[in-house]
């Protein structure tokens, strides 16, 4: 499990960070107070389907409850849980400059000086900044450029390329996802669920994508789809776009989109591409594929 707390500075941007890590398939909790972090991973270690990459947003919101994290952290190194710590930070020029723009209240001065707020929290955070893993200056930071950063140092720990591929199977009798970009039927292949000793399996399984992939139309499908993505990519780029989501479906979004989509990111990540698949009907009832 892939364990992040994120924090930093009122106004450094931890609100677009949230936005940014579940993009890239990060289970985000925002102001989670720092007392539960133990439990919580506990819980989410001892689940059926066990996440793998969790973002905590723990920040100066709690008040008091703050206090708590580092008796948290130690916590979790004695249950044997590794984490990484990211902490946002900026100027106080360009923080005051936020908050006066948002016309916010900073949660330190909410009835005083917005200056003598940062001061005290920055006093505040100096530690656990000693401690953080990673931190993120956004003082010059536009969103899109910090997205870029977020991607480079968490996309599988490659230098991002500019555009984030998430590639996402589905069942269209649930629905084409709502955010798609680009959108492919993969119903014209075999369908495994119609071999008994498959049909209770999913695309993730060997013996599925190996059915799946044995067609020669399959085969085909698959080299025309990558290398028209690859092609397309650096115009996506070029126009600014940070994430395209692509959706692979078929009936029921266990077996034969699943089977190409997993191929497909494959396919893109030996390219260099940053991908994040997502199979969002894999766990789904699977009668009536």
């Amino acid at each position: 499990m892939n364990l992040l707390i994120i924090t930093g500075m009122s106004g450094a941007g931890k609100s677009l960070c949230v936005k940014y890590f579940e993009d890239i398939g990060y289970f985000c909790v925002d102001n989670l107070p720092p007392s539960l972090i133990p439990k919580f991973t506990e819980v989410i270690i001892q689940s059926k389907n066990p996440l793998d990459k969790i973002a905590l947003i723990v920040d100066i919101r709690g008040g008091i409850m703050f206090l708590d994290l580092f008796p948290a952290l130690q916590q979790l190194q004695e249950m044997g849980i590794s984490y990484k710590i990211l902490f946002l930070d900026a100027t106080d020029q360009v923080l005051v400059k936020r908050f006066k723009e948002s016309r916010r209240q900073h949660p330190l001065s909410p009835d005083g000086r917005l200056a003598e707020g940062i001061e005290e929290e920055r006093r505040i955070l100096q530690a656990v900044k000693d401690k953080a893993d990673f931190i993120i200056d956004t003082s010059n930071l536009m969103p899109r450029q910090l997205k870029g950063e977020i991607a480079r140092l968490f996309v599988e720990g490659k230098s991002f390329k500019g555009l984030i591929l998430n590639i996402v199977s589905f069942g269209f009798k649930y629905g084409i996802p709502m955010d798609c970009d680009l959108v492919f039927d993969v119903r014209f292949i075999p369908n495994p669920y119609y071999i008994p000793e498959l049909k209770h399996k999913t695309g993730l399984d060997p013996d599925v994508s190996d059915y799946v992939m044995s067609f020669p139309e399959s085969r085909k499908f698959l080299n025309k789809l990558n290398e028209m993505i690859h092609f397309l990519i650096p115009y996506y780029v070029k126009e600014g776009k940070t994430q395209l989501i692509i959706g692979i479906g078929c009936t029921g979004g266990r077996h034969r989109s699943v089977a190409i989509a997993r191929r497909l990111g494959q396919m893109q990540k030996d390219k260099g591409s940053s991908v994040v698949n997502q199979h969002r009907d894999i766990d789904r009832d699977d009668q009536g594929e």
